[in-house]
């Protein structure tokens, strides 16, 4: 169960640099509303992960596993430039991830 609430949590962290970046430094009030509780959620089910994964892990797999997702559909959504160096960071952070629990990390 924790794998899936880790995984609802990456997806709301993933709304929330979405949604922060429309907020436009929060000067946008329904964007802004969507960055908050997006991160409320996100920390909450986050939360209910760290109930089995030791917490650097947990928080390691979420950060990282955000970052990806929001790398990848920046490029997919908005246009933005998926270089060969970003590319390589990537698959990275996935080799990081996959490491991690390797180590028996939950």
């Amino acid at each position: 169960m924790e794998w899936i609430y880790l995984a609802i949590a990456v997806l709301f962290e993933i709304a929330v640099a979405i949604s922060a970046g429309k907020a436009q430094g929060f000067t946008h009030r329904g964007w802004t509303i969507a960055t908050l509780v997006t991160g409320g959620l996100g920390t909450y089910f986050l939360s209910r992960a760290l109930l089995t994964f030791d917490v650097g892990v947990g928080y390691a797999l979420w950060t990282s596993l955000a970052g990806v997702g929001i790398t990848v559909l920046g490029a997919v959504l908005f246009g933005q430039r998926l270089t060969w160096a970003k590319a390589a960071g990537i698959a990275l952070v996935i080799g990081g991830v996959v490491g991690l629990q390797l180590t028996g990390g939950a």
